[in-house]
């Protein structure tokens, strides 16, 4: 039953706090937001409970690689927003991140060798994004209906995730996990609503501080099957949040818009 709630609540109402949180106090405090690990958090820390420590680190070395497809699709969703509406270019981004997931899952690295692939996939994404031209001063304001399908979504992702563990394997499901389900939602009604611009503004603040959540995959990775238990989703926690702080107080100073 723990485990159960688990699944249904705690990434979703992580995401929706976060949101909430990105609205009310704005860039700087969604740029420490976005690298906690508010869904992958959670079903890595299932994936433990359920599965044990190795299947857990060895997911959590898959979901450091993994986000080298969520790069992907950042970029993808860029680059094809510019000439096509929101469904065209979120079915294509998926795409790409399928295929990048079912290949990369047969590749076995070390879990250092994962995150320096990672760091590599999203400062180039980064670096190509900022060519795309002049962004938006601020995303239009979200409707209704925005938070609650976020957390759907997120719910769905956890349960299909580690619902599929045992037959998946950790190498696939560990790849899955940075699937950007809750990403999807924000970028798909951001490009209905303020096109190109709109949606690129919201990538370029989102994708640097990605760096924080490669870091906390990864240690997981290298300290969970040594240690266990909740200190070690604790610790990897607070070194991604001391390093968006970090990245934060160092990034120059943004203008008063809101994200999505």
């Amino acid at each position: 039953m723990t485990v159960l709630a688990l699944k249904l609540l705690l990434a979703p109402l992580l995401v929706v706090a976060s949101s909430l949180a990105g609205r009310r106090w704005g860039p700087q405090v969604a740029g420490i937001l976005v690298v906690l690990p508010v869904v992958a958090g959670p079903i890595l820390l299932i994936l433990y409970l359920e599965h044990g420590r190795r299947f857990a680190a060895h997911a959590a070395r898959a979901a450091t690689l993994g986000i080298v497809p969520l790069a992907l699709f950042a970029l993808v969703f860029g680059y094809l927003s510019r000439r096509h509406g929101w469904l065209v270019t979120l079915a294509v981004g998926w795409i790409a991140v399928l295929v990048a997931d079912l290949v990369l899952a047969q590749v076995d690295v070390p879990a250092v060798v994962a995150l320096a692939l990672a760091l590599l996939a999203l400062h180039g994404a980064n670096a190509l994004l900022r060519r795309l031209g002049q962004p938006a001063p601020a995303p239009p304001p979200s409707p209704w209906w925005d938070l609650p399908v976020r957390a759907a979504a997120t719910a769905l992702l956890v349960l299909l995730v580690t619902g599929l563990a045992a037959s998946l394997g950790p190498a696939l499901t560990g790849m899955l996990t940075p699937f950007p389900i809750a990403l999807s939602v924000v970028c798909a009604f951001t490009t209905a609503q303020a096109s190109h611009a709109g949606v690129l503004a919201l990538l370029r603040g989102i994708v640097p501080g990605l760096d924080g959540f490669a870091l906390f995959c990864f240690l997981i990775a290298v300290t969970i099957k040594d240690i266990g238990g909740a200190s070690v989703f604790g610790t990897a926690t607070a070194a991604a949040v001391i390093f968006a702080i970090f990245l934060v107080a160092k990034a120059p100073a943004r203008s008063e818009e809101r994200l999505p």
